[in-house]
């Protein structure tokens, strides 16, 4: 009787901690076509320190080779925007054969934009129409205070928004550069 009870009464507390989790994982994912063949996409793109030549949002870049927290020596680009928002990221892979690139933010004082724990693999392939790249920006990523109960400014809502306006300047910027 004893032992019914005792499973019986973690049953009952199981839902309980289950409900107790972080934050959830956000994703903003953007696809868009240029009229620019692929390989001109992807010169322009693979190079790191190069966001400041068509993203319009970005006002400064400084380009770095740091340590990360693994001990890999990566290169890191700390971006400026308009707005005064910074972000500091580093570079993980760019590969050419797939003409695919991740980077990932570091989390930190350099980091103010409204997200933590940032992702994004950007791939370039050739469109439907012959002569044009389809661009994907994938983010993952969680809000800024990381936590279920994030105030405003730093919340899901705010982290999306970021995320959004970032990839929506990131597409209007590389097709202004590319489709001249």
């Amino acid at each position: 009787m004893k032992r019914i009870l005792s499973i019986l009464a973690m049953v009952c507390v199981m839902p309980l901690s289950v409900s107790a989790h972080g934050p959830s994982g956000q994703k903003v994912e953007k696809k868009f076509d240029i009229k620019a063949e692929p390989a001109t996409v992807w010169a322009l793109v693979k190079d790191f320190g190069a966001i400041g030549k068509w993203h319009p949002d970005v006002t400064n870049v400084n380009l770095e080779n740091i340590k990360d927290e693994e001990g890999k020596t990566l290169l890191h680009r700390l971006v400026t925007l308009k707005n005064g928002t910074t972000f500091l990221e580093k570079l993980r892979e760019a590969n050419d054969a797939d003409m695919k690139m991740d980077y990932k933010m570091v989390d930190g004082k350099d980091s103010t934009i409204a997200v933590s724990n940032y992702r994004t693999v950007l791939q370039v392939k050739p469109a439907a129409t012959a002569g044009q790249s389809t661009v994907t920006l994938t983010a993952r990523f969680y809000n800024k205070a990381n936590t279920m109960e994030a105030p405003p400014g730093a919340d899901n809502p705010a982290a999306n928004k970021a995320i959004n306006e970032l990839y929506d300047a990131a597409a209007v910027g590389l097709k202004n550069a590319l489709e001249k």
